[in-house]
This record gives structure tokens, sequence and C-alpha cells, in this order.
């Protein structure tokens, strides 16, 4: 069995598609997955199940919550192993230890062109930093993210995916309910 974390897209954020954790997690149980958990109300899945790919996960995931709970969104999947990696991966060692919560990670439907990360670079006016590593961007906000210019919907626009990101912290604590040390 091969343990999962699943993050959805925009849900209960600002009042906009508000959906249970227990219909989650009973959606999980349905299409087979074992030991479904949550992390927050946020839309952060941890699961158990066969080894498939994640893209497959997202698409049945994706399928099954609008047909069986009447809503779309999208979801990202990463193996533990891979939830492994992202914490390894990250570039910026002293921000996750003094300012986690400035610390995000977006979680992309796929890795973005070396071209497109440095075109994004050039679009921000603030003090943020940006590393891309596979399907993850790391940003920093040293000011917080709620008045920086770098939005998701410019992000998502320079590097042409989808992507839902999570602060450091919330990060780490998926990692620990999937049993990561």
């Amino acid at each position: 069995m091969i343990t999962y974390a699943a993050l959805l897209r925009g849900i209960n954020v600002g009042g906009h598609k508000k959906v249970a954790m227990g219909d989650l997690l009973d959606l999980l149980g349905r299409c087979g997955y074992l030991n479904p958990r949550s992390v927050l109300q946020s839309g952060n899945l941890v699961f158990g199940g066969k080894a498939k790919s994640g893209s497959l996960i997202e698409r049945t995931l994706e399928s099954e919550a609008a047909s069986r709970l009447g809503f779309e969104t999208e979801f990202f999947v990463r193996s533990a192993e891979e939830w492994v990696s992202v914490i390894a991966d990250n570039p910026f060692p002293k921000e996750a230890k003094t300012d986690p919560s400035h610390l995000v990670v977006m979680f992309l439907k796929s890795s973005p062109q070396a071209k497109d990360v440095d075109a994004l670079r050039t679009l921000i006016t603030g003090p943020e930093l940006v590393h891309s590593v596979g399907k993850q961007l790391y940003i920093i906000y040293p000011d917080g993210i709620g008045r920086s210019r770098l939005t998701n919907t410019l992000i998502e626009r320079k590097l042409t995916t989808r992507g839902t990101a999570r602060n450091w912290n919330t990060v780490l604590k998926i990692g620990k309910l999937a049993g990561l040390k």
C-alpha cells in the first residue's frame, strides 16, 4: 500500500465551495482508498491505496467529487515518497525555520519550464522570491500574501499550469499525518 496526500483547490475558503471533511473522507472510502484522514478544513487529505499515478488519482477524485458531492474542484496528489522530496528539496531552509508561515509551496499540475519561471521572476515587483523544483513552486512572501502582487492568477498564467498553495507549517503537518518524520 502507498500513502498519498491530496490537496483540493479553493474549497472552504471565504465561504466558497463549502464541503465537510467527513464528506470528502467518505468519498475517498467509496473510491476504495484506505484510512482517509484530513488536516485542517481546507482540503488536505491523506489516504492509502494501490500504486497508481498521481494524475490518475487526481482525475478519478475530480470526477467523483463532481458526481457524488456536486462540486467541481481540482485535486493535486503526491505520494508519500514525493512528499518527502517536497520537504527535502525546499530551497529556503532558513525561512522554513524562522518564518514558516510566509514560505509557501504551490503544488502544480505539471512541471513548469525554466523559461516560464524566469519570466515570472521578471514580473515580481516586491520582495518575493520563487524557486521551482519539479511540480512544486516554492515562494517566500516576506511581507505576507495578502498584499502581494504575486498572485496565484499571475503565477498560473506565466507558468501555464494550475496550482494550489500551502504554507510550510501545513506542508509539515500533512507530512506528519502521512507518517513522515
